[in-house]
């Protein structure tokens, strides 16, 4: 589960490839999209993307997605671009067929952005860092700490069936082959 960087995209896929498997946020995606629209258009746009990512069948997501993209290619290009660029990989949980709890859990960038928030809270005041292992040690006890607060994932009793369609999809690379025809 990523937000989009290009980055993160690539050291995932320099270092787990082939078991790479990216996730990028939809919310994310949303705002990018929303962000090259006027304000009178941005509502019609939002009610499309949302009810599209709520969808269960990637495929049918996808062709409303580019349908959608299509509509505002001549009036926003901009927007079309940015819902255009990296759509499959929003939609890579539709095809590993994850629903429900679950779906909506994993989809969102927003457990990890809470706990890199906190780890730079706590951090913030330090003024003399004495190398890459002290910085480690108070990542840890930052982590130790905000563990307290963590709750069950939701739809957690859906994991197996994650787990199960991730081996498929590594198994038989899928995904991958999606991803490269869109």
């Amino acid at each position: 589960m990523i937000d989009g960087a290009t980055a993160l995209r690539k050291a995932i896929r320099d270092v787990f490839e082939p078991l790479g498997i990216v996730q990028r946020c939809p919310a994310h995606k949303q705002r990018n999209v929303l962000e090259h629209l006027p304000e009178n258009v941005r509502p019609r746009v939002r009610r499309v993307l949302r009810a599209a990512w709520e969808m269960n069948d990637a495929a049918i997501t996808e062709r409303r997605l580019r349908v959608l993209a299509g509509s505002l290619e001549r009036e926003h290009p901009g927007a079309a671009s940015s819902l255009l660029e990296g759509l499959v990989e929003t939609l890579t949980l539709q095809r590993l067929g994850v629903r429900g709890a679950l779906y909506r859990t994993l989809r969102s960038t927003t457990a990890m952005e809470n706990l890199n928030g906190g780890i730079g809270r706590f951090t913030r005041n330090v003024e003399n860092w004495r190398g890459g292992a002290m910085l480690l040690r108070w990542v840890g006890a930052r982590i130790v700490r905000a563990s307290v607060g963590f709750r069950r994932v939701r739809g957690h009793a859906d994991m197996p069936r994650l787990n199960a369609a991730l081996d498929r999809a590594i198994k038989h690379n899928t995904l991958d082959r999606q991803q490269k025809a869109a």
